[in-house]
């Protein structure tokens, strides 16, 4: 393959992932031609695409965006990427993989450009999870403070209501006015 036309994948491949920070790292030999389409068209609704590349092209492509994978470039490779977030992507990569398991292999995942283990990024939050958890940790303290604040008001008021529905069952009896 001349340098000119290596130069030209190159430059497709930066087009195509450019910006994508998050995507999974397959092997998909052995596949039929039928069932792969029906992968792809399956993770293509749910806004994933995959694209088979050349190693050698795929690891300067990579290395030039700032993306560290490193241990992956044997054998066939797959990259998965859309979704809204890594675990989005991951989650669904492995419902396809379960359905194809002898056939499709994961190599390994990359989150926000590192190399994480595929493991670890099916256990990653996605976006909302994390914006939730991040809400209620900001929220947490204030929650704190007012319970410390209206909780020993509502002893009070509520030892006050106590007296004051005691005071009137000890009140005597009003005495009618004489007729």
């Amino acid at each position: 393959m001349s340098k000119v036309i290596k130069q030209m994948q190159m430059d497709a491949l930066k087009h195509d992932f450019n910006g994508v920070r998050d995507m999974v790292l397959l092997n998909i030999v052995g596949l039929d031609a039928i069932a792969e389409n029906q992968i792809r068209l399956g993770l293509r609704k749910k806004g994933i695409r995959l694209q088979m590349v050349k190693n050698s092209l795929a690891r300067r492509v990579f290395g030039d965006m700032g993306l560290q994978i490193k241990s992956v470039w044997e054998g066939s490779t797959t990259v998965a990427w859309g979704a809204g977030s890594v675990a989005e992507l991951s989650k669904e990569i492995d419902t396809v993989r379960k359905k194809y398991d002898k056939k499709m292999k994961v190599k390994t995942a990359v989150a926000d450009g590192l190399e994480v283990d595929f493991a670890v990024a099916l256990k990653m939050p996605t976006r909302p999870e994390a914006l939730g958890r991040v809400a209620m940790l900001a929220l947490a303290p204030a929650r704190r403070i007012a319970a410390q604040i209206v909780g020993p008001a509502s002893q009070v008021c509520g030892q006050i209501k106590g007296i004051k529905d005691s005071k009137k069952d000890e009140a005597p009896a009003e005495t009618p006015p004489p007729a």
